[in-house]
């Protein structure tokens, strides 16, 4: 039944009728709908029901009297079910009835819009009229479907609404699967599933909607769900000569199964998909409708369709979706223990031992390098930002409270604000080690960790203390390296890691300094000359062997002699 308020007589029309299915934003479905017009493209317009009668009046108007323009019965279609099926079914039989001159029919919606001039894909399907172009994938094979229900769309009774009641709808497919509640998919059916956006040969089309078993095909897709995307995908099998299964509309789709909008600053990557159709556009992106709707002039040569080409873009932006940049957190998407991105923004280096073995390292390093090297950034006092500073980039404050609230966020931020620049800094087991840091800094790609073993008993051997008022606080601090090292040397770390003890490291000091600086600074000036000198060790053999004696073996120390 049409409700065409401009009854004509049918025009001739071109061999291409488009049937639009609309409910939203349509002053661009008005303008779209135009553009087809005028490329002698009959179309027939559904407009959901739910649209109010202003906003249809004022559809109506936007679009005028046109020979080619229907509108079809009004259905209230809501998302995943029968009455979207409705819908089409009546648009394209008043599609084939009213202008016999169509010989293919393409599905569109309210915000698709043609990438290529209309004579371009008249030309192409001219050359394949016995072609139809559908997704129809069975459903042992379409790895694609998201939501957990495959095979059971089709074996399940779904009396609910999905949108309005996911609970109630959820509680009943658990109750049919528990007691074995199925129904039988009407013989020779075999359930195949699809895009929703397709385009069909009058032949096709007519054989599906003029079917003898219609009826009854009807009453079954009826309790199924989402019959949109395996109505057309099923019956196409049962009376098409030839099927290219694919859409020629490009959708994609992201990880959670909503198809992406397309933006004004998609247009270069629409063009180059060579793709005749595109969904779903931003109702607000003026630069793509100006742009695709402008009348573009016609390739000399046809080219094919060729989506896969921005295939690779879309799989990035889904990964960074779902993974993040390195370094970035944020409250919706936090980078999982197992995820292969690095947990800081950028590169980093730790060196534990090296500020108490040689003399201003901190300075000397800085000097080389030519970077800005901190002190102790987790020292139980604070932390001891480059210059003293009390806060320092990205609005970082030295409290410690502040810090050891969320150690591990404390330096993602601090390597996210100063990327671009090295972050150096030193650790040992004096300062607030906690296995949550230490597993996040051993876990990290981007941390460059270098460790002299024992270097922590450096301070209390050249300073004024006795050994027997600080022996349980060697002990303590040997735990805790202890502790840091096994970590470490676990099989599950991925950063750049060193160690040595005192004993190796003294063997050949300044070759090993030097490799260690240079895997970070590559261009640092490392002149033998210029090198830093250790501190006096005279006497610290001594000084062990009575640690040893008192009851403390020093046991990242044991292989050292002087």
């Amino acid at each position: 039944m049409s409700t065409d308020p401009h009854p004509t007589q049918a025009a001739q029309s071109g061999p291409l009728g488009i049937v639009m299915l609309c409910h939203t934003a349509l002053h661009r479905a008005a303008q779209v709908a135009q553009f087809w017009l005028a490329a002698n493209c009959p179309v027939v317009i559904h407009v959901d029901r739910a649209v109010s009668t202003a906003q249809m009046d004022a559809f109506k108007q936007a679009l005028g009297p046109n020979p080619l323009l229907r509108f079809s019965t009004r259905f209230r279609c809501e998302w995943g079910t029968w009455p979207i099926v409705a819908a089409t079914q009546a648009a394209s039989e008043q599609m084939l009835k009213e202008f016999a001159q169509v010989e293919h029919v393409l599905l569109t919606s309210g915000s698709c819009i043609p990438l290529r001039p209309v004579g371009e894909l008249v030309d192409w399907l001219e050359q394949r009229r016995d072609v139809d172009f559908i997704e129809s994938v069975s459903i042992g094979h379409a790895s694609w479907i998201k939501g957990g229900l495959s095979e059971e769309r089709f074996t399940l009774y779904f009396p609910l609404s999905w949108k309005q009641r996911k609970w109630a709808f959820d509680l009943l497919v658990n109750i049919q699967r528990r007691f074995g509640i199925r129904r039988d998919v009407p013989r020779p059916l075999q359930p195949h599933m699809g895009s929703q956006w397709w385009c069909l040969s009058r032949k096709t089309l007519q054989g599906i909607l003029n079917h003898p078993k219609r009826a009854r095909y009807d009453r079954y897709f009826k309790g199924t769900w989402i019959p949109d995307e395996s109505y057309f995908q099923t019956m196409v099998r049962m009376v098409s000569d030839r099927i290219e299964s694919r859409s020629l509309t490009l959708v994609k789709f992201d990880r959670n199964g909503r198809p992406n909008l397309f933006y004004d600053d998609h247009l270069q990557l629409l063009r180059r998909s060579d793709c005749f159709v595109a969904r779903k556009l931003w109702p607000d992106a003026q630069g793509l409708y100006d742009f695709f709707l402008s009348g573009q002039t016609m390739r000399e040569t046809p080219i094919d369709p060729q989506p896969a080409k921005i295939d690779r873009y879309f799989e990035l932006a889904a990964k960074q979706r779902s993974d993040g940049r390195a370094g970035l957190y944020m409250q919706s998407r936090f980078p999982l223990d197992e995820s292969i991105n690095a947990k800081t923004a950028a590169p980093y280096s730790v060196f534990c031992g090296f500020q108490q073995l040689f003399r201003n390292f901190d300075f000397w390093l800085g000097n080389a390098a030519n970077c800005r090297v901190h002190g102790h950034l987790f020292a139980p006092e604070k932390a001891e930002f480059y210059g003293g500073a009390k806060v320092y980039h990205g609005a970082i404050s030295n409290s410690a409270a502040l810090r050891d609230y969320n150690q591990r966020m404390f330096l993602a931020n601090l390597i996210w604000a100063t990327r671009g620049e090295r972050q150096c800094f030193s650790y040992n087991s004096r300062d607030k080690m906690t296995p949550d840091l230490n597993w996040f800094m051993a876990t990290d790609r981007n941390a460059q960790i270098s460790v002299i073993s024992g270097c922590f008993i450096l301070p209390l051997f050249r300073g004024d203390y006795k050994v027997d008022d600080v022996l349980g606080h060697i002990g303590w601090l040997q735990r805790r390296e202890q502790e840091f090292i096994a970590i470490l040397q676990s099989k599950w770390t991925s950063a750049d890691i060193r160690v040595w003890t005192l004993a190796e490291f003294l063997q050949d000091p300044q070759r090993l300094l030097s490799e260690t600086v240079r895997a970070a600074f590559p261009d640092a000036m490392l002149e033998e000359d210029n090198l830093p000198q250790t501190g006096s060790l005279d006497g610290f053999e001594d000084y062990l062997t009575h640690l040893r004696n008192l009851g403390l073996p020093p046991v990242l120390l044991q292989d050292y002699k002087r």
